[in-house]
C-alpha cells in the first residue's frame, strides 16, 4: 500500500481547498466543493473565499445570501456554517443526530428538566411561524410560555432541534458580533443525503483521510462501517505513521514539492478544522497557539503550506505575528499577501509583531 508523506498530504489538502492556486470558479461552486464554511463570525467566510477565489469581492457572496441560495445555520459539529441551500436541505437531516447530541448536553438538559422536548420544539416552530424572528423575541416568548425557564437556552435548544436559517442581514459582510441580534426562520428540509455521499464530498475537499478525520469534521460517529461498505470505490493509502487513509480514485495528488504560496486564513478556516490529525498543515506546538481552547481558532498564515503564525485586525492595522523567525523571502511573501488583503478588510497598514 502506498505511503503518502506529510508533504504529499499537505499539497493534496491545499489543492482541494483552492489554496495552492486561486480559482476562477464562482463562490457558489467553491462552497459546493468545500461542503460548508464555518461561520462563527459572519465576516470570516468572506476572507476565506478571498484567499481561494481570484478577484473575489464581498458582493459575490452577499448576493447569494440575499437570494437564499447560500444560508447560514448550525450544521457540521453543531456549529454555524455557510452552505449552498440545496446542500443544507439535504445534509442537515443527516447531521441532525449531531445537533441533537449537543442539545442533550447538561447546559440544555438542566434548563429543560421536566419539559417535553418535542412539545418545546413544536412550540418554538409555532412561534416562529415561518417568518423571520429575532432570537431575543423567540427567547422572550418561550420564557412567557414556560415561566421560570431561561428563554435564551430554550431558544438555543429549538435552533438545534429544528432547521432554521439566519437573516441575510446578520449573515453578511460587516456583521461582526451580531450573534445576539440574529433573526432566524424555520425552514423545511428535504430527504437526507446518504452518509456515503457525505464521505465522498468530504474526500473531494479534504482527502486523502482516515475514518477518524471525517468523523472529527462532521461530528458523526460509526463512519467506519460506511467507509468499509465503500471500499470497492475508494483508493487506500497509509500515512507516515502507518494509519490507513482512503480517497476518491480520481482525486488529484499534487507532487509533494509543488510550490505553495503564502496564504492568510481566517479564524475557524476549513483547512485547519478538517481532520482529527491536523499535522499535515499545523504542528502540534503551533496548534496550541492557533487553537488555545475548544471555542477559539485564530486567523493563521501559511508559509510553504503550513501554519507559521497568526494575524489580526486592529482598527486599520493588520498585524502579523510569526511564531518563529522568518527568512527574508518568506517574510516578504506573507507581507505582500497581507497588503493585497488590506482593501478587502478596509485596513491600511501591515505590521509585524515579532
Amino acid at each position: 500500500m502506498t505511503v503518502l508523506s506529510s508533504d504529499a498530504l499537505n499539497r493534496a489538502l491545499l489543492q482541494r481547498q483552492f489554496l495552492l492556486a486561486r480559482t476562477g470558479d464562482t463562490p457558489l461552486a467553491v462552497l459546493g466543493r468545500l461542503v460548508a464554511m464555518q461561520a462563527q463570525e459572519p465576516n470570516w467566510p468572506f476572507v476565506g473565499l478571498w484567499s481561494r477565489i481570484r478577484d473575489f469581492d464581498q458582493a459575490g457572496l452577499t448576493t447569494l445570501l440575499e437570494s437564499r441560495r447560500v444560508v447560514r445555520s448550525g450544521l457540521l459539529r453543531s456549529t454555524q456554517h455557510l452552505a449552498a441551500a440545496g446542500d443544507f436541505r439535504r445534509f442537515r437531516p443527516l447531521l441532525q443526530p449531531v445537533l441533537d447530541r449537543t442539545a442533550g448536553a447538561a447546559y440544555f438538559s438542566r434548563a429543560t428538566a421536566g419539559l417535553d422536548t418535542a412539545e418545546l420544539v413544536a412550540a418554538g416552530r409555532r412561534i416562529l411561524g415561518g417568518q423571520a424572528m429575532p432570537r431575543a423575541e423567540l427567547a422572550r416568548r418561550l420564557a412567557e410560555r414556560y415561566p421560570g425557564r431561561d428563554g435564551r437556552i430554550l431558544a438555543g435548544l429549538v435552533e438545534l432541534r429544528t432547521a432554521v436559517v439566519h437573516d441575510p442581514a446578520t449573515a453578511g459582510w460587516g456583521a461582526w458580533g451580531t450573534r445576539s441580534s440574529v433573526s432566524v426562520t424555520a425552514v423545511e428540509t428535504g430527504a437526507p443525503a446518504s452518509a456515503r455521499e457525505l464521505v465522498r464530498r468530504y474526500l473531494a475537499a479534504f482527502g486523502p483521510a482516515g475514518v477518524q478525520d471525517v468523523q472529527a469534521w462532521s461530528g458523526l460517529t460509526r463512519l467506519g462501517e460506511v467507509v468499509d461498505s465503500m471500499r470497492a470505490e475508494l483508493r487506500c493509502y497509509r500515512d507516515p505513521h502507518g494509519r490507513e487513509l482512503v480517497d476518491l480514485p480520481d482525486a488529484p495528488l499534487p507532487g509533494p514539492d509543488t510550490p505553495a504560496p503564502a496564504r492568510l486564513l481566517p479564524a475557524f478556516d476549513n483547512a485547519l478544522l478538517g481532520h482529527a490529525d491536523r499535522t499535515r498543515i499545523i504542528s502540534a506546538e503551533d496548534r496550541k497557539r492557533i487553537m488555545p481552547g475548544r471555542a477559539l481558532v485564530r486567523p493563521a498564515f501559511l508559509i510553504d503550506g503550513r501554519v507559521h503564525g497568526s494575524w489580526a485586525l486592529s482598527g486599520t492595522q493588520l498585524r502579523l505575528t510569526p511564531f518563529r523567525p522568518l527568512p527574508d523571502a518568506d517574510r516578504a511573501a506573507v507581507e505582500a499577501e497581507a497588503r493585497r488583503l488590506l482593501p478587502f478588510v478596509a485596513a491600511e497598514t501591515v505590521t509585524f509583531t515579532d
